[in-house]
């Protein structure tokens, strides 16, 4: 499954990237899912998106919880609970 991922504000400029295009495993199901492949990389994307961070999440730019189920080319987005401009 295709899905593109963003990534805003201090996330951004942690992992150098605003936005990406995944193609993921069969088990990556859930936004959470997402995240967790995402920490896998290891260095700075464990630690930007380590469970004890605060990090919001949006699927179709709706907020969403860890547990929200993705479809093929979904949007996923990663950012810390306040944004600015």
């Amino acid at each position: 499954m295709k899905i593109s991922v963003k990534y805003f504000a201090a996330l951004r400029e942690a992992v150098g990237t605003a936005q990406e295009q995944l193609d993921l495993p069969a088990d990556v199901t859930t936004v959470g899912a997402v995240r967790e492949l995402l920490r896998a990389r290891g260095g700075v994307w464990l630690e930007a998106l380590a469970p004890e961070r605060a990090v919001r999440m949006a699927h179709n730019q709706v907020m969403c919880s860890a547990g929200t189920p993705i479809d093929e080319g979904a949007e996923v987005a990663f950012f810390p609970p306040v944004t600015g401009g």
